[in-house]
Formats: C-alpha cells, sequence, structure tokens
C-alpha cells in the first residue's frame, strides 16, 4: 500500500483502489416501503478484526453487476464486527440492493472521507437534527454518543419525516424516546399524521425553532434533505449557535470516494476528501452550489 492510499482508507488494506472488499449480508431491515437497512460483516476474519472507522465516514458499497454507490455507515464505531447502511431505492443500484436477501455478497470500499469530532465534544450538550433519509449518517453519531454516554451533557433529538410511514429506525425512536437521558422530538409534515400519532405535527425547521434547544455550549449535528439543512442553519443561527459548532454532511455529492472523478467538488474542496463533515462555517466559505 503506498502512502496517499494510507492517507485516504483508514484501515482499507486493499491491494487496489478501487478493489472492494467482500462482505457479508447478515440482516435485512425494512424500514419504510422503499427504505432498508442491511447488516453487514466481512468475509474474510482478518478484515473483519482489523476494520476500524470514525463516526461520519462512509464507504463505497457494490452489487456485483449493478454497480456501486455511496452511503454513510449508519452504526457506530463503538459496536464493532459489522457495519450497517441504510439504503432508499432511487436508481440502479439501491433498485438492485431490493433484491439482495441474508447471506448474499456485496462489495464494500472503505472507509472514506472525515469524521465528526465526537471526542472534541466531551463534557458538552449535542443537539441532533435530522429529516428523512438524513437521519442515518445522524444515527452513527447518536450510538456513539449514547454508547458512551457518560462523557456527554444534554442531547436532544429534532428528527421529521414527510409521513409516519416515513419514519427510518421506527424500533431506535421508541427506544430513545422511553430513555430518561435523552430528549426526543418526532414530527410529521401536514397531512402526514396518523390517528394514533403522538409527536410533532409541522416541518423540522419550525419544530426545531419551538424546540428551542440551549446553544450554550452546545453543538448541532444536522442532516436531511438539502432544503431542510438551507431553513434550519438559520434557525440554529438565530437560536446562538455558533457556525463553528453546527455540522453537517454532503455525502449525496460524492462518487468514486477518492477524489479521482471530479463528481464532488465544490469550488477547490473534495467532498470525499476534505468532507463529507462541515461545519457551517466551512459551508459558508464554500461556493454556494452545494
Amino acid at each position: 500500500m503506498n502512502s496517499a492510499r494510507e492517507d485516504l482508507v483508514s484501515g482499507a488494506p486493499a491491494a487496489h483502489l478501487y478493489q472492494p472488499d467482500l462482505v457479508v449480508v447478515d440482516a435485512v431491515t425494512d424500514e419504510t416501503p422503499d427504505t432498508r437497512t442491511y447488516r453487514l460483516r466481512f468475509r474474510d476474519a482478518d478484515r473483519a478484526a482489523a476494520f476500524t472507522f470514525r463516526a461520519g465516514q462512509f464507504g463505497e458499497y457494490s452489487v456485483f453487476g449493478a454497480g456501486e454507490s455511496t452511503f454513510c455507515i449508519a452504526s457506530p464505531p463503538t459496536r464493532t464486527g459489522y457495519l450497517e447502511c441504510t439504503v432508499k431505492a432511487a436508481g440502479k443500484v439501491t433498485g438492485s440492493l431490493r433484491q439482495v436477501d441474508v447471506g448474499d455478497l456485496l462489495g464494500f470500499r472503505g472507509p472514506y472521507g472525515n469524521a465528526f469530532p465526537v471526542e472534541e465534544w466531551e463534557g458538552r450538550d449535542l443537539v441532533f437534527i435530522a429529516g428523512g433519509i438524513g437521519l442515518a449518517p445522524v444515527r452513527c453519531v447518536i450510538w456513539n454518543v449514547l454508547d458512551l454516554r457518560e462523557r456527554y451533557g444534554d442531547v436532544t433529538i429534532v428528527y421529521g419525516a414527510r409521513s409516519v410511514a416515513d419514519l427510518v429506525y421506527k424500533r431506535e425512536l421508541e427506544e430513545w424516546a422511553a430513555r430518561d437521558d435523552v430528549r426526543l422530538v418526532t414530527t410529521v409534515d401536514p397531512g402526514g399524521e396518523t390517528a394514533d400519532w403522538t409527536g410533532e405535527v409541522g416541518y423540522v425547521t419550525p419544530v426545531v425553532e419551538r424546540a428551542a434547544p440551549r446553544a450554550a455550549d452546545a453543538v448541532a449535528v444536522l442532516c436531511g434533505p438539502p432544503i431542510v439543512v438551507k431553513l434550519t442553519l438559520p434557525v440554529l443561527a438565530r437560536l446562538g449557535f455558533a457556525d463553528d459548532a453546527v455540522y453537517t454532511t454532503l455525502e449525496n455529492r460524492m462518487k468514486c470516494g477518492v477524489g479521482k472523478c471530479g463528481r464532488c467538488n465544490i469550488g477547490s474542496v473534495y467532498v470525499c476528501k476534505d468532507g463529507p463533515v462541515f461545519t457551517a462555517a466551512q459551508l459558508k466559505a464554500l461556493p454556494q452550489d452545494y
């Protein structure tokens, strides 16, 4: 392995830059009618033992014969022996993943990119805000924090989707709601509620403003559709969150994962190498086309 490869990929020993490791599908969980979570383990035991990553990093997942796509690692680094990705069917590769079952083989390249600086956040309050499938990369950080709960202050989670049916990780939402060390606020868009829905009804951004999480010595993590991110950043600023205390991820910009294809560049920045995690301060310095 050359040094450039080592700089790009922490713990990835594949002989060639684009050569995936083989992973076995151990479990498939239906989250919504078009979204599934896949639990994967490396077929090679030595690779499994050596694999490490940090919260916020991503991988390239391949369905042989269909291609590969970029998704975050949705499971936390605090839980070893497997990795998870959550995929919404939207194209050729994600559609092919719908045909994958337990025991099948996929390809995985990674981990790539930077990470959320969870160690720097110790002792601070944390606010997690997500919309729709944007909960996947946030879930990784949430579980990283909750598995080391004593290291952090108050934890607030605000999560919304178009409808009750579109909420992902429903079992985990119930688990977080039942904890006395987590404040969970869930919301669905107007018209998306059901008769037994007990959460908020409204778009994520105004719900965040009503929830009014405390900004003093706090960090906010935000992920979701671009419109959610765009509209929520000013709300966080009004609540008192500093730009360098607000983090988001731009993973939907990436393709090759290693800065070769140029698909993810924004000005001089390559999202796959310089991101995908950015602060609001860093976003403001980018050309406004993200």
